[in-house]
């Protein structure tokens, strides 16, 4: 491994107090040559990998950044932790060596781009930080409490300007008492479940005598194309790919926010029940069918234009609006793909409604939203193998146009509270790109969300905002629970 000396964080360079975070170094560490029968050893000669018409909607998204947060024990060894994660990842990087490579135009091809990995040379940067005092877990994990994004910011490590594909720091929090993970994912080269899987994998990697997941599939031939040969949808995704500038649907202040709003197994089966109350009594049949992520997002929906609604008044009641999310579709692809394969297979879902039905009071703003959360994902999963594919840029850019976009990262599918390194399940999670986004990000809640529990909602917004926000989701909640009125 090569160390070099890394500069600080340019939000810390540019401020006129001391930085709360200093960067120790950056290594790069490269896969183990080593292999077992589960994980083979990466390739000896140069490996390119073509980008699939999934992987280049996001050519030009910013990375998805995630942060963990871990406590740790008073008698903690900081810097043995630091030196067992350096090499658990060199191991767990092995299976997931694409993620060691770069994302580059195909020589030769005007639009062709892929994942080049080149065996000796090409690693995934590793940064050490420490923190000041001012910067403690406990200032980092409250979850009732909006975090300036600034300052998180500095936990997370930049993607290389070489068109690396993931990047990881480990900070080591005021007192030794925490430890902070940043991991910062160029989409392009892999969707949240395949990054994940490589999460996963990389924390087995640290325990010794824990099986490690099943291994990646590599292979980007198992994502056929439903237009057949002769470029078919990847030329299609290529030209109407959005801008970076168009990804960013709300572009972050210098004051932007973080905070994580929760709720519980019991708030959602309320809402669930509200949603079926209402389809009954509107004659709606069947009604709309409300999973824990429907529910969940149709609320956050509804409060987040109720919240506009106060801000902006009856001037932001009227036109369509659009929520954005993403679906999976590994096991609708045909053939289908495997469920551990290493790249990009999501598509876009919008679920589109007028802001004056999401801003109903009572159960009417919620169950238009969860409604329209319902159809948008049968509309996403009825699409799959068919030439409606083609419009699914177009889709996008024409919502991102003319209506307001919410978007949405993240699942609790991934199960990111179940990540323990060998210290620790996560105090809190956070995917802090949504600040740039203007996305909100959905989770399992730490207590119980694997086993059918509760859900968290990371929203990142200017604070007049996150206090209009904060109102609004408590007065629904309470709604809920009977405790008071929308």
């Amino acid at each position: 491994m090569a160390a070099a000396a890394a500069e600080p964080p340019a939000s810390a360079a540019s401020s006129s107090s001391p930085p709360a975070v200093r960067i120790i170094d950056t290594v790069l560490i490269q896969p183990s040559p080593s292999s077992s029968s589960d994980h083979p050893a990466p390739p000896e000669e140069e490996t390119s990998l073509p980008l699939t018409f999934f992987d280049i909607f996001w050519l030009d998204s910013p990375p998805v950044e995630r942060l963990f947060l871990y406590p740790l024990a008073p008698d903690a060894d900081a810097d043995a932790i630091i030196s067992t994660l350096k090499s658990s990842l060199s191991h767990a990087i092995t299976a997931f060596y694409p993620l060691a490579g770069r994302i580059r135009p195909t020589p030769a091809t005007p639009t062709q781009y892929e994942l080049h990995y080149r065996p000796g040379v090409d690693g995934v940067a590793f940064t050490v930080a420490e923190s000041d005092h001012h910067l403690d877990l406990a200032a980092l994990t409250t979850a009732a409490d909006a975090r300036a994004v600034a300052t998180i910011e500095q936990l997370l490590p930049p993607l290389p300007d070489d068109g690396a594909v993931l990047a990881l720091q480990a900070t080591v929090l005021a007192g030794g008492r925490g430890v902070a993970l940043g991991v910062t994912v160029h989409h392009a080269a892999c969707d949240g479940a395949a990054s994940t899987h490589f999460l996963h994998s990389w924390a087995a990697a640290e325990e010794e005598g824990v099986p490690l997941p099943a291994p990646p599939v590599v292979d980007r031939s198992v994502v056929r194309d439903p237009r057949g040969g002769g470029g078919g949808l990847y030329e299609v995704f290529y030209e109407g790919r959005p801008t970076k500038d168009e990804m960013e649907f709300v572009k972050m202040a210098p004051d932007q926010l973080l905070a994580t709003f929760v709720l519980s197994r019991t708030d959602l089966q309320r809402v669930k029940d509200a949603v079926a109350a209402e389809a009954a009594r509107r004659h709606v049949a069947p009604p709309p069918r409300c999973s824990s992520l429907v529910a969940t997002l149709g609320l956050v929906w509804s409060c987040y234009h109720r919240a506009k609604k106060v801000a902006a008044g009856s001037n932001d009641d009227e036109g369509p609006t659009c929520l954005l999310f993403p679906v999976d579709h590994r096991s609708r692809m045909s053939p289908p793909v495997p469920e551990k394969y290493l790249g990009n297979c999501v598509g876009p879902a919008l679920a589109i409604a007028s802001k004056r039905d999401l801003t109903q009071p009572g159960t009417g703003g919620v169950f238009a939203a969860c409604a329209a959360v319902a159809a948008g994902i049968q509309e996403a999963v009825t699409e799959i193998g068919t030439p409606a594919m083609d419009a699914w840029m177009e889709k996008v850019r024409e919502a991102g146009k003319t209506m307001g976009v919410l978007s949405v990262a993240g699942s609790p599918r991934f199960r990111v509270y179940d990540l323990d390194f060998g210290f620790g399940r996560p105090a809190k999670v956070d995917i802090v790109s949504v600040a740039r986004t203007g996305a909100v990000a959905v989770a399992e809640s730490r207590d119980g969300g694997q086993n059918g529990g509760g859900m968290e909602v990371g929203v990142s917004l200017q604070p007049d905002g996150m206090d209009r926000f904060r109102e609004c989701f408590a007065d629904a909640v309470a709604w809920l629970r009977g405790a008071g009125r929308s």
